[in-house]
């Protein structure tokens, strides 16, 4: 357990964002203080949410900041906030999103250790300290699968013959291929991954990643540089295939991947790593609820499983994925939704 969950009775503080950048000096954190990098972290439910999870946990007098950058933003930008949260004696480490992959790029020299997935994904989803040491973990694949398996049945793709659609080449999309080339059987894995992207650099990125698993399951890589791109690949699905939106459209900027006119595999999946902004791929597929016959799932369940695992490693706590604890955690957290 961590040496500072020893006075839960105080209050989680909850800070207003930052916004990282050349003018803006991060200030010394004066509590213990965790730390999410986004694009606009003030609207996400885990600034409501944590307080809960920190006095269930025990973790103590503890405060939780977004820091906001933009997407893509200037190296300088994300080394200026990887080096305070080194230096910084009272910042303990905290979750990327949106920023995985440019963040590790801009960097990697300011880190004392990598963990395998970081290694393997060029990407980093936390960062914690240990014994002196800035750590980068990527938890994403962990996150992917245990998601992916409360979504559908372990015989799902066996059973089905059917497809993963993923709509966005970013660090998820990495991470749930990941998750399906390497950690599952050949059993449970889909016919086959279709990849989309609206430029062709990260679909590079990402096939070459692939190449060094072995290929284990075919994958298409498609440039769709318009939503009308995207919809010939759902049209193309057979039934029971997964549509995954995994390009931050919904969220971090408004629209969705596909055009209205889109139409979703019957006995499908309707995936949104999103579970907060204007959610239109979702209102999409709703429309198409009854006549597809679709499952539609967005993106609580992944909300959940990411910050518990990084929680748990940044206050160096055990978290389980699934019984009592997991579900106490779970219910606070749609309480405080």
């Amino acid at each position: 357990m961590n040496p500072i969950a020893d006075s839960d009775h105080q209050a989680c503080r909850v800070r207003p964002a930052i916004v990282a950048g050349w003018n803006n000096e991060l200030q010394a954190a004066t509590v213990p203080t965790f730390y999410f990098i986004g694009v606009t972290t003030g609207g996400s439910s885990i600034m409501r949410v944590f307080p809960h999870w920190a006095k269930r946990l025990q973790l103590g007098p503890v405060a939780i900041q977004g820091i906001d950058c933009r997407l893509h933003d200037d190296p300088e930008v994300y080394r200026q906030v990887v080096q305070f949260l080194k230096h910084d004696p009272k910042s303990l480490g905290g979750l990327v999103t949106s920023h995985k992959l440019d963040l590790l790029d801009a960097c990697r020299d300011l880190f004392d250790e990598l963990d395998p997935h970081a290694l393997q994904t060029n990407e980093v989803s936390c960062i914690s300290k240990r014994n002196g040491k800035l750590i980068g973990h990527a938890k994403d694949p962990i996150t992917a699968g245990l998601s992916l398996a409360a979504l559908v049945p372990e015989d799902h793709f066996q059973r089905t013959e059917s497809q993963l659609l993923i709509l966005g080449a970013g660090g998820s999309s990495l991470a749930l291929t990941s998750y399906l080339m390497q950690t599952v059987p050949p059993s449970r894995r889909p016919q086959r991954i279709v990849v989309s992207n609206r430029s062709s650099g990260r679909l590079e990125e990402l096939e070459r990643f692939h190449h060094t698993l072995g290929m284990p399951v075919p994958v298409d890589y498609h440039v769709a540089a318009r939503a009308e791109d995207n919809d010939r690949l759902v049209q193309q699905l057979p039934s029971h295939s997964i549509v995954v939106n995994a390009t931050g459209l919904g969220k971090d900027a408004p629209g969705s991947p596909l055009t209205d006119f889109a139409r979703f595999p019957r006995f499908g999946f309707a995936w949104d790593f999103n579970y907060r902004g204007d959610l239109k791929f979702l209102r999409q597929a709703e429309t198409q609820r009854v006549e597809r016959s679709l499952t539609i799932e967005d993106g609580w369940v992944y909300f959940l499983h990411g910050w518990t695992r990084v929680i748990a490693e940044v206050f160096d706590v055990e978290i389980p994925t699934a019984g009592g604890l997991f579900e106490e955690l779970s219910d606070l957290a749609r309480q405080a939704r």
